[in-house]
């Protein structure tokens, strides 16, 4: 059986779900085998997962001949250098979304994201995508971007509805919104390269891209976005303490709240919506409109089980679902979540890329398409006026 050996530089929440999916892959072996984190937490994380070697920098991992593929699930602001430094090494890149951002210069005005023009940090980020995409392409290596709304099983169907009608999409809603990041970094534009919009909304605008790209696949078109208008906003910064009892969303220089929309060249659209105050769990929806019919992919919530339980005491230890504040009353509890959000697919779909040489279904140009229209977006909506592409 074709082995891959893989280094992960990570120990976090995503890097979890990785290590799930990577024990789930068939066909093909695959093995991490070492782990990467500055914090002792990598240890007990090599432990649970059986990993045999733990470093404290990545470059470790680079120097390991057996290792194929790299699988950066770290923040944002460490990607490009590690993709690019990686790919130099001879090694296949597996990296977590978003793809790059903006995080701050010598010499920035602070906070960042209410100081630093939205104008200069698009032209930023899009010169230094584009010095990554050429050291990726002059590497010959495989970018696997890990987009798993992509993989997600109702996301894939309706592409596959798509490509055996050939129906035009005249408009698609994507959203992803929850109640807000626990963690302190997610309020700073400096560690995250935006808000809610791009940590939440990277996943149904790279789905609408992706769809959309099935469409002109299918009817032999050449479909592009022309131009894109944004409203953002940061609705919880007024809150009073005991106001945020449910709600865990405290910025300090980005949005809570975003809607994008996008103008196609077909003259279609397609609209993104992104919150961090939004109770009742995490929303992740698609809903494609065309002309000959409707296709609603309810990633989460969605009705594989529905409970109403009254005892929160008798239920510790049973997960129901992401984000909920309680687990009585009506609930849609999650059944095999790294299936229904496509973590599973997504790393299956990674490993025989590299062990057959195939391109994957999410990639560079997803990858760069994304962050580009998003930063488009944050500009559109600081100078409030549509800006073409």
């Amino acid at each position: 059986m074709r082995q891959v050996k893989v280094g992960l530089v990570g120990s976090g929440f995503i890097a979890e779900l990785h290590m799930h999916a990577y024990r789930r892959v068939f066909g093909i072996e695959a093995t991490v085998r070492a782990v990467v984190s500055r914090g002792d937490h990598v240890l007990d994380f090599a432990r649970r997962f059986g990993i045999p070697q733990t470093y404290r920098d990545y470059r470790a991992l680079l120097d390991d001949p057996e290792i194929e593929v790299i699988d950066i699930c770290t923040p944002p602001a460490l990607h490009a250098e590690m993709i690019v430094t990686s790919m130099r090494a001879g090694k296949h890149v597996i990296c977590e979304k978003p793809f790059t951002g903006y995080f701050g210069r010598p010499g920035d005005p602070r906070p960042i994201g209410a100081k630093v023009p939205k104008s200069f940090m698009y032209d930023r980020v899009v010169a230094e995508m584009d010095e990554t995409r050429e050291a990726i392409r002059t590497a010959g290596k495989l970018f696997l971007y890990a987009e798993n709304w992509i993989y997600a099983p109702a996301v894939s169907k309706t592409a596959e509805i798509l490509k055996a009608t050939k129906d035009k999409i005249l408009f698609m809603k994507g959203e992803e919104s929850h109640s807000g990041s626990h963690a302190a970094h997610a309020a700073q534009w400096s560690m995250t390269g935006g808000g809610a919009l791009i940590r939440q909304g990277c996943h149904p605008l790279s789905a609408v891209l992706y769809l959309k790209q099935v469409e002109a696949r299918a009817r032999g078109e050449t479909i592009t976005v022309r131009d894109v208008s944004c409203d953002v906003a940061m609705l919880t910064a007024g809150l009073k303490p005991e106001e945020r009892g449910f709600i865990k969303a405290d910025p300090v220089d980005v949005e809570d709240w975003g809607m994008l929309t996008l103008t196609f060249s077909d003259d279609t659209k397609a609209t993104v919506f992104a919150g961090d105050m939004v109770l009742g769990g995490v929303r992740n929806l698609v809903e494609a409109y065309t002309t000959g019919g409707a296709l609603f992919a309810n990633i989460t919530p969605n009705n594989h089980m529905v409970t109403y339980l009254t005892d929160e005491s008798r239920l510790d230890g049973v997960y129901i679902t992401e984000k909920v504040d309680r687990k009585t009353g009506w609930q849609y509890v999650s059944v095999g979540e790294d299936w229904t959000r496509g973590y599973i697919q997504e790393i299956q779909d990674f490993i025989e890329c590299v062990a057959f040489g195939r391109e994957p279904v999410a990639g560079l140009d997803l990858a760069y398409e994304a962050i580009r229209l998003h930063y488009a977006a944050y500009r559109a909506a600081e100078e409030g006026r549509r800006v073409p592409l």
